[in-house]
């Protein structure tokens, strides 16, 4: 709390100093340093409220979301095909710079869990297959 009073005395210090040294016509070299010792207080107040928000602020947790991302690959140098789930049903996309398209969508499969290591570099192989047991369908 004691710095949180320590902002409104240092700026209240500042600005009456800076009214003197109007008023008396003090040198600009005093003034130049209160007008950089204000700049410094100011961006350390942005930086620890910046600080502040990002250690306090309100992050939403994982478990949460209604659509997550169960896998995905990268088929160019910007374009990627994704796997999401959104509610029982997992919708295959592919995204593309300023565009994302619908490219299937099939039941959600049992094995729901993010892909990750060895199971992500199969992507393509997976996905072949889930598409050919759909088509099959």
């Amino acid at each position: 709390m004691k710095r949180i009073a320590f902002i409104p005395a240092a700026s209240l210090w500042l600005s009456s100093n800076a009214n003197a040294a109007v008023e008396t016509g003090a040198a600009p070299a005093g003034s130049l340093f209160q007008v950089l010792l204000g700049l410094v207080l100011v961006l350390g107040l942005m930086a620890a409220l910046a600080w502040a928000l990002k250690r306090f602020g309100a992050t939403r947790a994982a478990g949460s979301a209604v659509i997550r991302v169960v896998g995905g690959v990268s088929v160019g140098g910007r374009e990627r095909v994704l796997v999401v789930e959104a509610g029982d049903q997992w919708i295959v996309i592919g995204v593309a710079p300023g565009r994302v398209n619908a490219l299937a969508t099939m039941a959600r499969q049992e094995n729901s869990a993010p892909m990750a290591g060895p199971a992500a570099k199969n992507f393509a192989g997976w996905l072949k297959q889930t598409m050919e047991k759909r088509n099959a369908q």
